[in-house]
């Protein structure tokens, strides 16, 4: 397991950009898969972004295609989320996760919140 303190939540107008960062420890990281959840009011934690161990395959949900980018550096121990055009939809919680997989993390974060004003 790796453990992850997310940062760089905030308020932001409608249009505008965050980017969320997500510093781990652990020897882990640099072979872990790592992700970004939402969990928005009254709703269920939502798959985000992927990125796996290398950078090499990255995976995004239908609704941040094309407006939101996740990278890592291996060296810094660090996951980042750009966000761009934001909207209010985008208005959660967004937690960092890490795992051996890119479909089971084993690690998380306590979450930053975004907040998109419209």
């Amino acid at each position: 397991q790796v453990q992850l303190v997310e940062s760089g939540g905030g308020l932001v107008q409608c249009g505008g950009s965050l980017r969320l960062s997500c510093a781990a420890s652990g020897r882990a990281f640099s072979s872990y898969s790592m992700g970004w959840f939402r969990q928005a009011p009254g709703k269920e934690r939502e798959f985000v972004a992927s990125i796996s161990w290398n950078g090499g395959s990255t995976r995004y949900t239908d609704s941040v295609k094309g407006r939101f980018t996740i990278s890592r550096d291996n060296a810094k121990s660090t996951v980042s989320l750009q966000m761009d055009t934001l909207k209010p939809e985008d208005t959660a919680v967004y937690f960092c996760a890490g795992g051996p997989t890119l479909y089971n993390y084993d690690s998380w974060g306590q979450g930053t919140q975004v907040t998109v004003s419209s």
